[in-house]
């Protein structure tokens, strides 16, 4: 991940930026091109005008939310005003309608069905690669295994930081099942996520980070279910703050049960692990695609102590250099046609 900026327990990231240093000279046949996301994919204005002159009440919310807030909101007033307006300058072009239509375009026209198929890139560069008579870019020293991730924990091997971004169930998703199937996916239930046998896949001293929504069950069942049942020690909560190319939030902070323009970050332990920090607050420009999470690994490598560490991301919808990537559709983000040339 591309560090902007970082102080105390605060850390401002650019997705795009990252994807930029992973996908330069792309390797296609005897052609070098480089490449990058989409710009327009980061394009994220607020729908409220005010956005930038937006003040919170944080009295009316949540012990854990009013803390968030007055997190962010000292974060963003420290922050030098030359990378404020530098961001600004580099994603504002489009409105936010656009974008949604692109988002929506582009997660329709990448779903294939690759189950069963694995593959990699064995290679120190990236390359451009046909599947199925579709291309895609692969990114250097990575696996991908397509399917269910239970019959893949028999994998005989066992990883330094393992990533998960489970399908949780919820009444989004849901709804999209009824209005568009090709925009859901299928979903799991907490018992069902506790059930894959994930401890197989641990390192004797082993880092875990699961994205997890705001729900309270969702959050429990991490903690309380999830972990335990895969005999890993929860130590820490880390929150990813959606904002918009002006640094405003996503959304309001709101009370609980309500959309937040955060999400949440649950990180466990197995062995010998350095000391992770609680409460921090990982800041950035959302990909509008569809659960388009920001790659951690920059974020979690300093806090494993075995160098050059085996990774393993589950529920993967794409591919990082040195990692091996499991799920329906780990190729799903990877297709070309999420990407633009770059000089």
């Amino acid at each position: 991940m591309s560090i902007i900026y970082e102080t105390n327990n605060c850390v401002l990231i650019d997705h795009r930026d990252y994807i930029s240093k992973i996908y330069k000279n792309v390797v296609n046949g005897k052609e070098l091109n480089s490449h990058t996301l989409l710009a327009k994919l980061f394009h994220i204005v607020s729908e409220n005008s005010k956005s930038r002159k937006r003040k919170y009440n944080c009295d009316r919310f949540s012990v854990e939310t009013t803390k968030v807030c007055k997190m962010y909101e000292k974060f963003i007033k420290d922050l030098p005003e030359d990378i404020k307006v530098n961001i600004k300058n580099k994603y504002m072009s489009i409105d936010t309608s656009n974008v949604r239509d692109l988002s929506k375009t582009l997660f329709e026209s990448t779903i294939f069905d690759h189950t069963g198929l694995n593959g990699g890139n064995n290679s120190n560069a990236p390359l451009k690669c046909k599947v199925k008579s579709k291309y895609f870019l692969i990114p250097p020293r990575s696996r991908f295994y397509c399917g269910c991730i239970k019959k893949y924990t028999k994998l005989n091997r066992t990883f330094d930081i393992i990533v998960a971004d489970p399908p949780w169930w919820n009444k989004y998703i849901r709804r999209l099942n009824g209005a568009n199937d090709k925009l859901s996916y299928s979903m799991m239930y907490n018992e069902g996520i506790a059930s894959i046998p994930v401890e197989k896949l641990l390192a004797p001293n082993c880092l875990v980070a699961v994205w997890c929504t705001n729900s309270p069950s969702n959050v429990a069942a991490v903690k309380d279910e999830i972990f335990p049942k895969w005999g890993i020690k929860y130590v820490a909560t880390w929150y990813w703050i959606k904002v918009t190319v002006d640094l405003g939030t996503v959304c309001h902070f709101a009370s609980e049960n309500m959309k937040q323009p955060y999400e949440r970050i649950i990180l466990g332990t197995v062995g010998d692990v350095k000391a992770i920090p609680d409460d921090r607050l990982v800041v950035g420009i959302p990909s509008a695609l569809h659960s388009h999470k920001p790659p951690l690994l920059d974020l979690l490598t300093p806090y494993v102590t075995t160098q050059n560490p085996e990774t393993l991301e589950l529920f993967a919808r794409y591919l990082l250099p040195d990692t091996t990537s499991i799920g329906y559709e780990p190729l799903k983000w990877q297709h070309e046609n999420l990407y633009e040339s770059i000089s």
